[in-house]
């Protein structure tokens, strides 16, 4: 029977050749040879209308550890996986209420780190204050999903944005190179189940617990489709904690080769592709308006990015019809459609997005609404993929800072 990678083999090549002349990594397209029956789906790649103004600053969460008179930068590591409880052992013992300068960072064995918990900012509004405001903050979990690509690095801004305003903050991220390199049992499926595993403990250790989950493109996206099918298979209590859900830049409804080109072809190429552009709007102005990089009219892609986007448009033809990995999609998406947990949802969007189609998302969201959902969206309209944090900063916080206080920590709204 022929196998996945002997199917693929065409395609693959052709996108190889083009990595070859944009000083691609050698491993981003190198996939496992597996039967077909065997074959599990690759790690998927992976909106309010009254902005407020915040009343607190993004601060800089620094990793500190008290030591008397000293402070100690200090970075703990997880050798292995199996001590992955480690990050939620040291955050159930860290008392920002006593320990003004205590905050920590850590990560996985990965460079990079898979994996990391950031503690409350001691220094953050509200913190060291005995009101029920912050104690509802220290008892949630905000848990960044990154998008294809993403690192630690990248999703610090979001964690130091929660961590200054009192909340617990979970980023993970997966590699690009164990996306493409995905295999049965392999670094995904245990990343994500160990995940899983760490959430039912921080929740299911006192009662008042609750997470809250941000989701950064069509990767983070699935990944939180994964998440909460695990919860219902094994833990249940788990989905009743699940406060709210914030979704950046997806989603996608349906599996689509030439999405998912162009979100493979951005991570690739970050700010060389087009797709980091963002693209005109006629909806802004009424005549068009300038692009993220300050020119007018519609960017282009360059002649390497456009073979590369062909290339991959054909993979993921073969890819995504395959049986088991078109079963695999499905699930998860039909999950995602008809059985949210019944908490708040907050759509971040934009119409100049290249990867992720607006009207997408609006179709997502109404459908949604229609499910009985509590829904907000915001159309940011002239950022690009998940670049709307950076290019919108003021809007973006007051859509957060609104939604939390709104739908999820309802009690701030009162207190303040």
């Amino acid at each position: 029977m022929a196998s996945l990678y002997g199917l693929l083999h065409r395609p693959l090549s052709a996108a190889a050749a083009v990595a070859v002349t944009t000083a691609l990594p050698d491993h981003v397209f190198s996939f496992s040879k597996q039967s077909e029956p065997d074959a599990s789906p690759p790690a998927v790649p992976a909106p309010c209308s009254k902005p407020a103004a915040c009343r607190t600053s993004i601060s800089d969460v620094s990793l500190l550890l008290a030591d008397n008179k000293r402070s100690v930068r200090s970075s703990f590591t997880i050798s292995s996986p199996a001590i992955l409880l480690t990050p939620y052992q040291y955050a159930k013992l860290a008392n920002p209420r006593k320990n003004d300068e205590a905050s920590l960072t850590l990560a996985s064995s990965q460079p990079d780190g898979l994996y990391r918990w950031h503690l409350p900012d001691p220094k953050a509004y509200g913190v060291t204050e005995s009101n029920g405001c912050s104690k509802a903050k220290s008892q949630t979990v905000v848990i960044l999903l990154g998008w294809l690509g993403a690192k630690q690095k990248h999703l610090k801004k979001y964690a130091d944005w929660y961590t200054s305003r009192g909340f617990h903050v979970v980023s993970f991220t997966l590699p690009l190179s164990d996306i493409v390199s995905y295999k049965v049992g392999g670094k995904v499926e245990q990343n994500v189940e160990l995940l899983a595993e760490h959430l039912v403990d921080w929740v299911s250790e006192e009662s008042g617990k609750s997470l809250v989950f941000h989701t950064f493109s069509n990767t983070g996206w699935l990944i939180y489709g994964v998440l909460i099918e695990k919860f219902q298979k094994q833990e249940p209590s788990v989905i009743g904690k699940i406060k709210g859900c914030i979704v950046d830049s997806a989603p996608l409804a349906a599996p689509d080769p030439k999405v998912w080109a162009s979100g493979f072809s951005a991570a690739l190429l970050k700010k060389k592709s087009v797709a980091t552009k963002g693209m005109v709007s006629s909806n802004v102005t009424g005549r068009g308006t300038t692009t993220a990089d300050g020119s007018y009219g519609d960017p282009k892609p360059t002649v390497t990015e456009t073979a590369l986007l062909v290339a991959l448009k054909k993979f993921f033809e073969v890819v995504l019809d395959f049986p088991t990995i078109n079963r695999r999609l499905s699930d998860v998406l039909n999950l995602l459609t008809s059985e949210q947990p019944k908490c708040p949802q907050l759509y971040i969007y934009s119409s100049a997005d290249r990867v992720i189609p607006a009207k997408s998302v609006e179709s997502f969201v109404e459908r949604q609404r229609r499910a009985g959902h509590e829904v907000k969206a915001c159309d940011f309209l002239s950022s690009p993929h998940v670049d709307h944090f950076r290019s919108h900063p003021g809007l973006y916080s007051s859509q957060l800072v609104n939604f939390l206080e709104d739908c999820v920590i309802t009690c701030c709204r009162d207190s303040s």
